[in-house]
């Protein structure tokens, strides 16, 4: 029984202390990877007989383990630790109109399995068979994973849209009929055995700049999102901006010279063409070349680069004017087809304007940054429930 006036786990208490240790060590193995216990203490100050402890705590709670050991210094081969990567698992998605990717990672980060479902978005059909289609696709990669739903911990899936906090809908993603049910977050949770968080795609393709890509090491940026959908996402500060409904960064639908405005559609949801998106958008450009062209030739036209790069520079303007971020990343498919000669031209595009003038990078991930952020996402959730030994 905890002694009058004492509460127990409140801050500065030995067990918290330690729980706060054992977190530092277990984010160092993350980031570091297999470290001795010397290693250890030297990288958070801690005594060897603390260190020593706290490395049998851990690995009795299934949390770390031995992996092999040092050689090559005098004395006894030092042994190494790492995280043990069946400690947890996670599954990361991306939904687009066509269907949608699900990975399983543990713990680490590894990618164990991957199955995509193919499912056109619209179809009549598809409207109540989201939940269900979404249990096919993390199946598929738990099979090949050799895992169970009862292994997960977390699970993302990113969307085009954004989940109104207030209602818990599905907005700004008229296409997707399927994803605007009230109930599809408990839906998903109960088909997935595990708490799912659903996040607008382009916002989870800034997490996996953040964490991998050209924004490392910057707290103030946009990302600009220039592919079939156009779309920003905004962290100031180091916090991702989300807005009162959570459409933040929808810049798709801006209004800007030369575009008809983005009026809405039937559900209210701004579903008619127009505004930024009908400027830049990859069908958009593929027409400026004429017909049949795709995104690397219709780019490769210096005509038609030059004319893109003043639209996206006409857009950026705008947002720069409001944000002011010191970086903005361009992403999607017309950004990489687009390449640095895309980026020179915004940049030049942007010279002399009477605007803060932050650096332009082509983002050069590997892969699906939408699924990558979707996998940062559902780890940083994972690790907060399996690190926490208080």
């Amino acid at each position: 029984m905890a002694a009058a006036g004492s509460t127990p786990g409140a801050p500065g208490t030995p067990r918290v202390l330690r729980a706060m240790n054992d977190r530092a060590v277990l984010d160092l193995l993350v980031v570091h990877g297999p470290l001795t216990r010397t290693r250890i203490g030297e990288l958070t100050g801690l005594s060897k007989p603390t260190t020593s402890q706290l490395l049998g705590r851990l690995e009795a709670a299934g949390l770390v383990h031995t992996t092999g050991s040092l050689s090559g210094r005098p004395g006894p081969n030092a042994l190494l630790y790492e995280i043990d990567p069946g400690a947890g698992h996670v599954a990361a998605l991306s939904a687009d109109p066509t269907g949608i990717t699900a990975l399983v990672a543990d713990i680490t980060g590894t990618v164990l399995g991957r199955a995509r479902v193919e499912a056109e978005a619209v179809a009549e059909d598809v409207r109540h068979r989201t939940a269900q289609l979404v249990a096919e696709a993390v199946d598929g990669a738990l099979s090949r994973a050799g895992l169970t739903h009862d292994d997960l911990r977390a699970a993302v899936i990113g969307t085009p849209g954004a989940i109104d906090p207030h209602t818990g809908q599905l907005r700004y993603a008229p296409h997707l009929p399927g994803w605007h049910s009230r109930t599809l977050r408990d839906d998903l949770a109960a088909v997935l055995g595990t708490p799912v968080d659903i996040e607008n795609d382009v916002n989870l393709a800034a997490v996996a700049e953040q964490y991998e890509g050209a924004a490392q090491d910057h707290d103030n940026y946009v990302l600009t999102w220039l592919d079939e959908g156009v779309g920003a996402a905004i962290v100031l500060g180091g916090t991702l901006l989300r807005g009162a409904t959570g459409g933040a960064g929808e810049i798709g639908y801006m209004p800007l010279p030369g575009a008809p405005l983005a009026k809405d559609g039937p559900d209210g949801e701004g579903g008619g063409d127009g505004g930024f998106e009908s400027l830049v958008a990859a069908a958009v450009v593929r027409d400026l070349a004429g017909p049949g062209a795709t995104l690397a030739e219709a780019l490769a036209d210096g005509a038609v680069l030059a004319e893109v790069a003043r639209r996206i520079a006409t857009g950026i303007a705008a947002v720069v004017a409001v944000v002011d971020p010191e970086l903005v990343v361009l992403s999607g498919a017309v950004a990489q087809a687009g390449g640095d000669k895309l980026r020179v031209h915004v940049e030049e595009e942007l010279t002399g304007l009477a605007l803060p003038r932050p650096q332009i990078r082509i983002s050069e991930l590997d892969g699906d940054p939408i699924l990558t952020g979707a996998l940062r996402s559902a780890l940083t959730q994972a690790r907060d429930q399996v690190f926490d030994t208080a």
